[in-house]
């Protein structure tokens, strides 16, 4: 589970995706004051993680109910990569690659539009009023780690800190962008 939301503090992601690369040691010494191992050297196995950059696609707006919380509304981004359009497909050479073309038409449109109107603005004002908890829709970069994989791992993260609206707002700018281990974790 995600950690509590604390309006307080600004809009932030709550975690991150990475790949196990392999396993190591290290030694260090134990803190544990009573402990037989106290001020001594210990090895430990730790894993190794190799973490790329993730990219944000879109979020998901939920409504807490009495029976726990219901998804109000999804807006996805203007534009997807291959990587993560080919986890809507169980065989993406066979099929004719179709996911969200026409969505991206609408959204194509409503930026053309002559006011100038943000796409999906109904949607996000949607979001925006009346949900509590947003999560983030991201994808891992798979090409980027040596796995023999092309299909990117999707989740959703929870943004946490601010006000719904800001959540909203945090994530939209997130749009299309990579997001990097450093701004979600710190050393």
């Amino acid at each position: 589970s995600f950690p509590k939301d604390d309006a307080s503090k600004p809009p932030h992601l709550t975690a991150f995706m990475s790949y196990k690369a392999g396993m190591t040691h290290i030694v260090r010494d134990v803190d544990r004051p009573g402990s037989k191992l106290h001020k001594k050297e210990v090895a430990e196995a730790v894993s190794v993680v190799e973490a790329p950059p993730m990219v944000v696609v879109g979020f998901v707006g939920y409504v807490e109910t009495p029976r726990g919380l219901r998804a109000l509304t999804t807006v996805w981004a203007g534009h997807l990569s291959e990587e993560v359009k080919r986890r809507f497909y169980k065989a993406w050479h066979k099929s004719k690659q179709k996911a969200f073309t026409k969505y991206q038409k609408r959204w194509a449109d409503a930026s053309k539009a002559s006011d100038g109107g943000a796409p999906m603005a109904a949607e996000i004002e949607r979001a925006k009023k009346y949900c509590q908890v947003v999560r983030a829709i991201c994808h891992t970069q798979v090409s980027k780690v040596k796995i023999g994989q092309k299909k990117a791992h999707i989740k959703e993260i929870q943004i946490n800190g601010g006000t719904t609206a800001a959540k909203v707002d945090f994530v939209t700018g997130l749009f299309e962008q990579e997001v990097k281990v450093a701004d979600v974790f710190s050393q």
